[in-house]
């Protein structure tokens, strides 16, 4: 029986828990240009700069402290660390909603990236009370959640911000507060006392605990490919909307449509797929079969010239991934019972890593290739490189047979 049909009580809070969270991600999304004339943050290209440090200082965040509260989880056990998670979560967005200077909005950005450790555990939760032959559709019910989450989340701060620059937040805290208090109400600890280990001086150090995780052999590969895909599939986050409107010349309404009809294609992959793929497939060849998927729709979308070419390849695209939540499963299945927060940290501090450096590689590449010194006229160009490091992952994939 598909695990998407096995959904208990704490599984379900699991999954609202992630699609809350996702809505309280996405609901500021609508009001930041607004947000930044709050704080007098300049004009609009002036204010994209400084949102721009906002989320790198986010993404710093959750890469120092993703390993620390994942450890802490194996400690201490899931249910304190993710109530503390979503309590510092609300408390964020209480900050952004009053904070009158850019300054306030940095710390509360910082805030969030400590609580984003909401992610990690609810991860290595789902690990602790899933077998380990259903935990890649398990995993792939958090993406779907997730996704379902970032298609609401604009919709909401719009009708939201058209209140007041702050609603957005103060909406986005009582989303957390609510998850917050439900989880005190019924979620139980998932971890038992036995596969508990102790949390030492080490674990305050991000960067020793990445290591000890590549210093575990049946770890590395699995580890580099989610770090590649998470970088190939930021190429669609970071020039999506210059790609679209330099190639199709499309409206700003018009980009935000194609990204909700991905997320929704990509819950449905992720939710009603997943669970037969791997049943059908099994994890390996899932992964591989992903990554061939993946390289079509990059190709596709790099030399796309037409619209309908574009609404063909957007299923084929969120099919491709199904690959993260597979990896992340095979990693689970092979990493110890009392490491699985640890896990799931330095997957999230990797993820952090790749958003800091996608902007930077694809970027200029658009430039390059979209600007009006561009020697060839290929605005698609960051997908093609994205699949570069495609065929990079597949040849990864082929020298090792077994992941």
């Amino acid at each position: 029986m598909p695990a998407m049909a096995k959904i208990d009580r704490p599984l379900a809070f699991i999954l609202i828990t992630l699609m809350l969270d996702a809505i309280g991600i996405g609901i500021v999304f609508p009001i930041m240009p607004d947000l930044m004339a709050r704080v007098g943050a300049g004009d609009l290209a002036q204010g994209s700069l400084w949102a721009g440090l906002l989320a790198a200082a986010y993404a710093t965040a959750q890469f120092v402290f993703a390993p620390i509260v994942g450890s802490l989880s194996d400690a201490y056990g899931r249910r304190p660390v993710l109530l503390c998670a979503l309590f510092f979560l609300a408390l964020d967005y209480v900050v952004m909603a009053l904070a009158d200077t850019y300054w306030l909005l940095m710390i509360g950005r910082v805030l969030a990236g400590v609580a984003g450790a909401t992610y990690v555990t609810a991860t290595a939760y789902v690990a602790d009370i899933t077998p380990r032959e259903d935990r890649a559709a398990r995993f792939g019910l958090l993406g779907a959640a997730f996704g379902i989450g970032f298609v609401l989340g604009p919709v909401i701060g719009g009708l939201a911000g058209s209140i007041s620059v702050a609603a957005p937040f103060w909406v986005a805290a009582g989303l957390s507060a609510a998850s917050f208090a439900f989880g005190l109400l019924i979620l139980p600890e998932s971890l038992k006392r036995e596969n508990r280990r102790p949390f030492g001086n080490r674990d305050l150090n991000p960067f020793a605990i990445i290591f000890e995780a590549f210093r575990i052999p049946s770890l590395v590969l699995p580890l580099i490919l989610i770090a590649l895909f998470e970088l190939m599939q930021l190429s669609y986050a970071t020039i999506w909307s210059f790609w679209g409107k330099e190639t199709f010349g499309w409206s700003t309404f018009t980009v935000g449509v194609t990204l909700s009809v991905y997320g929704i294609l990509l819950a449905l992959a992720q939710a009603v797929v997943m669970p037969f793929a791997v049943r059908f497939l099994g994890e390996e060849r899932l992964v591989s079969v992903g990554l061939i998927v993946s390289l079509v729709a990059a190709v596709g979308f790099g030399v796309a010239q037409t619209v309908w070419l574009v609404a063909l390849l957007l299923p084929i695209a969120a099919l491709g991934d199904l690959v993260p939540p597979t990896l992340t499963a095979i990693a689970a299945n092979v990493t110890d019972e009392d490491r699985q927060g640890m896990l799931q940290g330095v997957i999230a501090s990797l993820s952090s890593v790749t958003a800091v450096i996608a902007p930077i590689i694809y970027a200029p590449v658009f430039n390059a290739f979209a600007g009006e010194d561009a020697i060839i006229w290929l605005p698609g160009a960051p997908f093609l490189l994205a699949a570069l490091m495609i065929l990079v992952m597949i040849a990864l994939r082929w020298r090792v047979p077994r992941l």
